[in-house]
């Protein structure tokens, strides 16, 4: 019995943790080096000028 539970446990993680990560309210960070700043448009580091 304890095996079946477990299995089924097991089973379900990857639906339950894909449920959890599909709302829109989350916000990825990204870190640039210094002298670059995030393009949100391009998805990439850019220089910064000025």
């Amino acid at each position: 019995m304890r095996l079946v539970l477990f299995t089924a446990v097991l089973g379900l993680t990857p639906i339950i943790a894909q449920a959890a990560c599909t709302g829109s309210d989350h916000q990825a960070s990204m870190t640039c080096s210094d002298g670059s700043t995030y393009d949100k448009d391009s998805q990439r580091c850019v220089p910064t000028t000025g």
